[in-house]
């Protein structure tokens, strides 16, 4: 099975630093509710290490200043359609505010994305970013269900994900299209042995109702959100189901909620190449020179032709492993989410022209979520099961082969991955919900939505298409002319401004504000 592209933020610092270390060494109806889980009190204690599920690595340091973080488990039903039933455990971590209790206005719960990506894991990466909005809230974030220690699901083991990643995810003939499908199903039904009990109840739905049943745990009477990327899509679930109950929104590098799968790929394709373009054509007009490339289509040739020569003879890698097709897409296309990551692609490519792939397979781990131990987390797993359960469209070949044309024009270096990774629900054990999301939000607060043109992941078009769905009166739209997935933790200066403004005082920026 391919690997899609899927829309996240988290793993832009655990890239920096694996690189680093390797390289140096519409209504509130939710059925009827469970009195006793709204009442339910947090344990909360210092935070353990997280575990291979949430990608590994040390207990989070406290913050500047010496705050801790602290974690938590909250119970939450399996089954919102049965309440009372049977509960499982979501993990928890926050940071309490820094300011007085007099200004403090309540939590501020982040989902950074994917879906699969573990808030536990990524909320200690980024939270110096959130320093300024600490000052009025505590800082929040979880495991969605399913995801890391959340009931996670599980599905291939490691040694499995290795060859997986590995694989040809850009059939060229009959017989590496049937390997393609064969792996497929076989990913897809280790997902059903191993997590059939979890698989009918991950759906962004089940989430969203997990968060307002953690507001009320958290004792605030309006939720106050920070989706990033796939976290967007969460937070306009929620303010459908639960209008009422948002608080203070942002969302950023926003999720068209109104494409079907299959446009959502086609506009990732796009989004993936404007981002080599503005690559290309960045590191070919430095001074000192571009050592990947003459010219910006030069240097689109050159990787080109690259991947060609792996799709037939891959390079070294990290032993054992080798550099593949597949996995220096995924190491390209990782150094594009973020342009601080530019100049490892650039290293990285100059290197595998040399027959050396260990900086482009460094980036493609961290894509894959595998640390230096071989371990993955189980973003992968999490990110079929929520995807699949969410989509109602089952792609076959016939349907890949007939829109192959089209994305190869959005993209030459991407679009056949982004094509072909349209099977991956292929034979998933649970029917997908719908075409699209239900983002609607009548009577809900104001959401700011903001938007990035050089977004590759999740393409500027969709913080439109979003205050669009979410309805009039309710998404307020910022663009931010940037490069990268995502605004806020870009640094720059009009959007902290426009977003602080908003989570901190309540000022609501001018609808259509530009930052550049």
């Amino acid at each position: 099975m391919p690997s899609p592209l899927r829309p996240r933020a988290a793993v832009l610092t655990a890239t920096a630093l694996l690189l680093s270390s390797l390289l140096t060494g519409c209504s509130d109806d939710s059925g009827p509710a469970n009195e006793d889980l709204p009442a339910q009190k947090l344990s909360w204690k210092d935070c353990p290490a997280p575990d291979a599920s949430e990608g590994g690595g040390e207990a989070p340091s406290p913050l500047p200043g010496g705050a801790p973080w602290q974690c938590a488990t909250m119970k939450a039903p399996l089954d919102w359609a049965r309440p009372k039933g049977d509960t499982i455990e979501l993990a928890l971590i926050r940071a309490r505010t820094s300011g007085s209790a007099s200004r403090r206005i309540g939590s501020l719960i982040f989902n950074f994305g994917g879906p699969g990506g573990s808030g536990v894991s990524a909320l200690p990466s980024f939270g110096a970013d959130y320093a300024t909005l600490r000052t009025r809230y505590d800082l929040v974030s979880f495991d969605p269900r399913g995801v890391g220690r959340s009931a996670g699901v599980r599905c291939e083991d490691d040694e499995q994900l290795d060859v997986h990643f590995q694989q040809d995810a850009t059939p060229d003939d009959a017989a590496e299209r049937a390997e393609l499908l064969d792996n497929t199903r076989k990913f897809n039904a280790a997902c059903e042995k191993h997590s059939k009990k979890m698989l009918p109840h991950v759906r962004t739905t089940d989430a969203a109702r997990d968060l307002d049943l953690m507001r009320q745990v958290l004792g605030d009477d309006k939720l106050h959100y920070f989706g990033i990327s796939y976290g967007t899509e969460l937070g306009g679930v929620y303010a459908h189901l639960f209008p009422r109950k948002v608080g203070r929104a942002v969302f950023d590098a926003v999720v068209d909620p109104t494409q079907t799968p299959e446009q959502g790929s086609l506009g990732q394709a796009r989004g993936f190449q404007l981002a080599l373009d503005n690559y290309a054509e960045d590191c070919t007009s430095k001074t000192e020179g571009c050592p990947v490339g003459d010219t910006p289509q030069g240097v689109k040739d050159r990787i080109s032709k690259l991947l060609e020569q792996l799709d037939a003879k891959p390079i070294r890698g990290l032993f054992p492993r080798e550099l593949t097709q597949t996995s220096a897409t995924d190491g390209i296309a990782q150094a594009l989410y973020s342009q601080d990551f530019w100049p490892y692609l650039t290293q990285g490519l100059d290197q595998a022209y040399q027959g050396d792939g260990t900086v482009l397979m460094l980036l493609a781990d961290s894509m894959n979520d595998r640390n230096r131990n071989g371990e993955y987390s189980n973003r992968t797993a999490a990110n079929t099961a929520i995807s699949c359960s969410d989509a109602k469209a089952r792609y076959t070949v016939a349907d890949v082969e007939a829109k192959l044309p089209e994305f190869r024009a959005a993209s030459p270096l991407f679009g056949d991955f982004m094509a072909w990774s349209m099977v991956s629900c292929t034979g998933w054990a649970v029917p997908g919900a719908g075409e699209h999301p239900d983002v609607r939000a009548t009577g809900s607060a104001p959401i700011l939505v903001v938007g990035n043109t050089g977004d590759p992941a999740t393409p500027y078009e969709g913080a439109r298409k979003m205050v669009g769905a979410l309805g009039e009166g309710v998404g307020v739209e910022l663009t931010y002319k940037g490069q990268g997935h995502g605004a806020y933790n870009s640094g720059n200066r009009c959007v902290l401004t426009a977003v602080n403004g908003y989570l901190l005082k309540g000022k609501v920026p001018a609808a259509g504000t530009v930052c550049t």
